[in-house]
């Protein structure tokens, strides 16, 4: 049955029931709707008044509550209302902003017409930016947002002492071989889970890439074990990511091949200049719309050996299976 807001003559009811000292259990049986309909409703469009004066006057009236519901409503619809606004939005979506930075940056030039972030995600998980596939562009590319008030924190999965800031200087600065950054690139909804995860040494430039069948962390980081196993430790010393939730099992990587993670601030991609770089060189050969289960072993190989043989202004036009081969010979 299709979602049916709470109208004016609901809400009144309601407003009769609470001041006759029914319980929310019995209001909401007298109405039709679940009880956790009612305490929202209560909780969302009760009156609050801003100073003591005028206490005595909180609580719950039917017009006040349609009123906040339907201001609510038209904040929400700004960005279907206003076609300039919306196309603006999703320009800076489309271009890696995200919700935070579109609306702050907003108020920062002092646009005459504004929006928050909450609107913006109502909007990109509402039906119209479902239809345009909106979510697929937000730094977390989440398909379905979670409940607001039920978001856990990352602080745990991505703890402060596995910051990019607390990274050593010599891995920022390149001295030292071993030192990866990784990413995924995210292809057409019709692909499914599948997509290509990239690899590159920040020293020699040097790509790996790979289909990985499955966004899910535990996959990601299995598959992501075997494929760096093969070289000795010396040469798979730490890795970078974003936050994304593919990475949230980094801890795998330590204990299994003893490789330490480092993670870019929130909705700082751009850390890992390194990996951005190589996606939008691989996309070249692998635009959004790759069939990828046509992507064979043999084929990914072909990929990361022609993005790995061409020339390097930052390595002195060597090539980075040059340059890494260098750096693995003086390991023997």
């Amino acid at each position: 049955m299709a979602h049916k807001e709470l109208d004016l003559r609901e809400r009144r009811r309601i407003e009769d029931l609470l001041n006759a000292k029914l319980p929310v259990s019995r209001i909401a049986a007298e109405i039709g709707r679940h009880r956790s309909t009612v305490y929202r409703e209560i909780k969302r469009n009760a009156f609050a008044a801003r100073t003591e004066e005028v206490a005595y006057l909180d609580g719950y009236y039917g017009m006040v509550a349609q009123r906040k519901a339907f201001d609510r409503r038209a904040r929400r619809r700004k960005l279907t209302r206003l076609v300039d606004l919306r196309e603006a939005v999703i320009d800076r979506l489309k271009a890696g902003w995200s919700p935070e930075q579109i609306a702050g940056r907003m108020r920062l030039d002092g646009l005459p017409v504004t929006v928050s972030h909450e609107t913006i995600y109502a909007h990109v998980y509402g039906p119209e930016g479902r239809a345009e596939e909106l979510a697929r562009h937000l730094p977390s590319r989440r398909k379905k947002r979670r409940p607001r008030y039920a978001r856990r924190s990352r602080n745990q999965v991505f703890p402060p002492e596995r910051s990019i800031h607390q990274r050593p200087e010599y891995v920022k600065t390149r001295e030292t071989f071993g030192e990866w950054e990784g990413d995924l690139m995210i292809f057409e909804r019709a692909q499914g889970s599948m997509n290509v995860a990239t690899l590159l040494e920040r020293k020699t430039r040097f790509a790996v890439l790979f289909r990985n069948n499955d966004r899910s962390s535990t996959h990601f980081m299995n598959s992501l074990m075997n494929v760096l196993t093969p070289l000795p430790q010396v040469a798979r010393k730490s890795i970078t990511f974003d936050r994304g939730f593919e990475f949230r099992d980094w801890r795998k990587l330590e204990a299994g091949i003893g490789t330490t993670a480092w993670f870019c601030d929130p909705q700082a991609p751009w850390q890992k200049g390194s990996v951005e770089n190589l996606n939008g060189r691989a996309r070249r050969v692998l635009p959004r719309d790759t069939p990828l289960a046509s992507l064979s072993t043999p084929k990914m190989k072909e990929i990361s050996e022609r993005l790995n043989t061409t020339p390097r202004k930052c390595l002195g036009w060597r090539t980075p299976t040059e340059a890494f081969r260098e750096e693995m010979a003086k390991l023997r």
